[in-house]
Formats: structure tokens, sequence, C-alpha cells
């Protein structure tokens, strides 16, 4: 088989869903009914490397994209065709798993049983449900271990491709300073409205009692006695009673859209308010409009809080008991406390490498950028205190607080938003040029 007919036959396969590549799949794949009525006797229908594809393998994977097929409204291949693509899709998936088994890639229990719990959510299923009706079809044991092997083969694509993709910084260059860079990497807005609305022909009074009425849904919002939803809610029912108690209202989400995408009114407005922002009465010749900005995705301009901290890392370890490691700990916080150089005690004692021979000066790091029971520490002591000797997973720690700042790190988070665009941009075709490769340097026998 040529590189050219190589090349069309891996296409064909992923274009006609032959690869399995997302979570989803696994969950069609492994519908019950899917398997209920199909009973096979396994044999060897291709030999692959050091590793063999089965015809329970084939059958499931026909019987799979058949219905496929069928569900889609796309014509049937003919038989002998599907069946040499199947068999060729299944020759490199074993590759993979191959690859996969030899660099230790495999995914544990508590792993598989998180995704389980996401299928079973996706067909509106409680886990207990999900899985009785797996053991009902005789396909629990199936699905767990296609659901672990889907994420093996997952990451080994991502790691092997990954390194096969370089991205310059003349190409983020060039992508940032281009429309579609820029429309790329806009941010995307969720933004909630309510309109009163004002009729062509209201009265100066009623629009006026609108605009005051709008206010004060405003007001309640902002004072925290109801929030937005719950508000337009409130006059709803109020302008439904008999009398009404309020004016009619509309609206609701709009969905995540970028700012151009957003109605010409909101263009100004939404991108200069931050999630959780509530701003209004705004007029249009519909009415008053209340904006809320629920959430922002893709947001580049972004001031980080930034910690620089020296610490202090002693650990139990064979020949250090834990009771031993807190008199040392505390032996050496007390030498602070009397004025010796943390710097120099540090560079003398402390058990983390990184850190130690600048004194343990850890250097800037992000909010969020530390360990999590390290940095509750951090974050409650001033510039220059020293803390008390305090316990991590890592071991005994004594810190102190060097220097704190904002730093704009928009320029970073765009460049590296671009390289992950591009990156993703590249993945599918140098994935493609990667299968190619390991399947023409992989022995492979079809048994007819």
């Amino acid at each position: 088989m040529n590189r050219s007919t190589m090349k069309q036959r891996i296409g064909m396969l992923r274009n006609t869903a032959i690869l399995l590549t997302s979570l989803v799949c696994v969950a069609s794949t492994y519908a019950p009914t899917a398997f209920a009525q199909r009973q096979t006797l396994d044999k060897v229908v291709a030999i692959v490397d050091e590793g063999v594809v089965l015809q329970s393998e084939l059958d499931a994977r026909l019987e799979q994209v058949r219905s496929q097929i069928l569900a889609s409204g796309q014509s049937m291949p003919p038989g002998a065709e599907l069946r040499e693509q199947i068999i060729e899709s299944l020759v490199v998936e074993n590759l993979q798993t191959q690859l996969a088994e030899r660099m230790g890639i495999r995914y544990d229990d508590d792993t598989v049983n998180s995704v389980m719990q996401t299928l079973a959510e996706q067909n509106n299923l409680s886990f207990e449900d999900y899985i009785a009706t797996l053991e009902a079809a005789g396909q629990y044991t199936n699905t767990r271990e296609q659901i672990r092997k889907e994420l093996s083969l997952r990451d080994l694509q991502r790691g092997i491709v990954n390194r096969r993709i370089n991205i310059t910084d003349q190409e983020i260059d060039n992508f940032l300073n281009s429309e579609m860079g820029r429309v790329t990497l806009a941010p995307d807005y969720l933004v909630d409205q309510t309109l009163i609305p004002v009729g062509e022909d209201d009265p100066a009074e009623l629009i006026q009692a609108k605009e005051d009425f709008a206010k004060q849904m405003l007001a309640a919002i902002q004072e925290g006695t109801t929030d937005f939803a719950m508000a337009r809610q409130i006059a709803q029912r109020g302008a439904a009673a008999n009398p009404p108690t309020a004016f009619p209202v509309s609206g609701g989400e709009l969905g995540w859209r970028k700012a151009d995408a957003l109605p010409t009114l909101f263009v100004d407005i939404v991108p200069t308010m931050k999630a959780g922002e509530v701003r209004g009465p705004v007029r249009s010749p519909s009415g008053f409009h209340l904006i809320k900005l629920n959430d922002v995705q893709g947001d580049m301009n972004s001031l980080v809080n930034q910690t620089r901290a020296r610490h202090i890392l002693i650990t139990p370890n064979e020949i250090r008991t834990e009771e031993q490691a807190k008199a040392f700990i505390d032996t050496l916080h007390a030498r602070i406390t009397n004025g010796e150089s943390f710097a120099d005690i540090a560079r003398q004692n402390s058990d983390d490498s990184a850190s130690v021979v600048a004194g343990g000066d850890m250097g800037w790091a992000n909010e969020g950028g530390m360990p999590p029971e390290f940095e509750s520490v951090i974050n409650g002591m001033e510039i220059g205190e020293v803390s008390e000797p305090f316990r991590t997973s890592f071991g005994w720690h004594i810190a102190e607080v060097m220097e704190r700042r904002q730093t704009d790190m928009t320029r970073e988070f765009s460049r590296q938003q671009a390289e992950n665009t591009l990156r993703n941009r590249k993945f599918e075709v140098e994935l493609q040029n990667w299968l190619i490769e390991i399947r023409e340097a992989a022995y492979v026998k079809i048994i007819p």
C-alpha cells in the first residue's frame, strides 16, 4: 500500500467516524442495544506487530459504523469496502494501543468511573442506573475497557504529536496581527438581559413610569434583595396579576457571543463590564434594558497578583523521623528569630533542591501557582513576615513573604492562546502523518 493510498484511507476512516476520538462516541458506541443480540465466535483477522485484531472487534465495529451511517442518512458503502476500511482502522488503533502499553500509559479505575459518571449524565441516567443498564446488556466490562483505551490513546497522541509540532515566534506574531487572529482571540461574553417594552403610542408619563420601574429593579439587584433572574420572574408574575403590580418584561440569556455578534445596543457596553455586573436601564426603540454579564471567556486583559517568597523545607525521611524533623525546623526558626540570616540557614539546611542555592528564594509566582496548602499560609502573611513552622504534604516549612505585585500578563496570555490555536490547527495534519508512519513501519498480515 503506497503512502498516498494510506493517507487517503486514514482520512476516510476519520471522516466516517471509524476511529473513535471522543468520549461522546464512547457513549453511543456502548449503548446497550448495540450489542444485545450479537453473538460471534472469535478468530484472528489481522496480525499487527506483537498484537492481533479479533473477529469480535471487527463485528462490533461494523455494527457501530453501520448504525452511525444509518442514523446520519448517508448511503451504505459496499460490504467488502467497509470491512476493509474497518480492519485498517482497527490495525492503526492496535498499533497505538501497543505503543501506549509500552510507554506505561494507563488510566486507573477512579478516572474511568469519573468518565462513566459523565456518560450517565449525558444519557439522563444516574450512575447506578447507567451501570445496571450496561450490566444487563453484558457490556459493563467492555465499556470500561474501551473508555480506558480511548483515554490512553488520547494521551499517547497528544504526547507524541505535540512534540512533532513547532510553533515559531514569527508564526505567533503573524497570527496576532491578522484579522483571523483578532477574531479568534476576541473574548466570548455570556449576556443576560431584561426588557421593559415601550410602545410607539405610550404617553410620556407611562414611559417615565417604565423607566422608574427599571431603575427600581436595578436597585433591588444591586442591593442584593433579589438576583437578576428572580427580579424578572417577580416582574412577570406581577404583570400577570389582576390588577397588575408591575409592567410586562421579557428577556433571557443570549448565549455565548463575540462582541461583534451582540445586539448593537450592547456592543460598547458589555466589553467594559465585569462578570456578574448589572447595568441599565439602557434605552432603545424597544424599551428599557437591564444588562447582566454572566461570564466572560478568553479575556486576554489580565492583571495577575504575584508573590515572591522564600522558604526552608525540612522533610522526614529514612534517617529523620517526623518528630525529629519538627524539632529541627523549630531550631531553625529560633535561629532566624534571633537574627541569623534566613538565606544562609536555607542554603545550609533546606531540602528543597530547586531553591536551596538561592537561599530559599522561590522567585515570583502567580496567584494559584503554588501548592494550595502552601499558598494558603503565604496569602495570610504580610511582607517581611516570617511564618511559624507549618506542615504540608512536602514536609515542614518556614516561609517569608519578600514582595508582592500586580503584573500585566496580557501579552503573555495572548501569545499563549495564539500558540495553542496554531498548535490545534497543525495537530490533525501531524496526527495523520504520524499514523501513516507507524502503519508503514509495522508488520501487518490480514487474514481472510
